[in-house]
């Protein structure tokens, strides 16, 4: 076994923590439900070009802005990942990331199964969370309840969806978000990052 300092076992290393899943499987409640516990987390905002719906506040549920502001973003390089997604450009700004890093918190991100596996690449010691649900049934059914798009839209939303469900074992957990039970999902959750911490071999995120 090699040598290790005890104040490093003690005191780990933050960790980046992804949250991810196809559409419909309840990203922001969960991300919503782990805020309201109050808990020590960094989170860090995704920045979008997609219209802002009724119920979504800018600087909060994400960064809206135009996709020429977007477009030069992705020139100058200050996103760690972003995505082409439904017609409109999605991605995470590099200074949050590493600003969050920084504090010795826990960073958490939410974003779609694609940045996900960009996110892997850039830092493999990154911990990928993905939520799913019962069955694609039920995935469906949680798209089209939603009614936040035209119908044509929202078939691509559900044809890629169904995609995403098959990439699950590019992460390290998958979690069920349940209807109506979040507060198990967001426990669950809660109970992997513990459990992470407690880790002999901490993982170090590089960026």
């Amino acid at each position: 076994m090699t040598d290790s300092n005890p104040y490093d076992l003690c005191h780990p290393q933050p960790l980046l923590i992804v949250i991810s899943g196809p559409s419909g499987v309840g990203k922001d409640a969960v991300i919503q439900g782990i805020r309201e516990r109050g808990l020590p987390f960094s989170f860090v905002i995704t920045a979008t070009t997609r219209p802002m719906r009724p119920d979504e506040r800018n600087g909060i549920d994400y960064f809206f802005v135009s996709h020429a502001e977007f477009e030069r973003m992705i020139a100058e390089d200050e996103l760690i990942e972003y995505a082409l997604v439904y017609g409109e450009y999605k991605g995470i700004p590099k200074w949050q990331v590493r600003e969050a890093m920084r504090s010795g918190r826990d960073v958490i991100l939410r974003i779609d199964v694609q940045g996900a596996a960009t996110v892997r690449k850039l830092a493999p010691q990154a911990l990928l969370i993905f939520l799913t649900v019962k069955d694609e049934e039920e995935l469906v059914h949680r798209l089209l309840t939603r009614k936040s798009e035209p119908r044509d839209k929202m078939q691509l939303r559900i044809d890629t969806a169904r995609k995403e469900l098959q990439r699950v074992g590019e992460f390290d957990y998958v979690v069920e978000n349940k209807e109506n039970l979040l507060d198990e999902t967001v426990a669950m959750i809660e109970a992997i990052i513990q459990a992470e911490h407690h880790r002999v071999v901490h993982r170090k995120v590089m960026l």
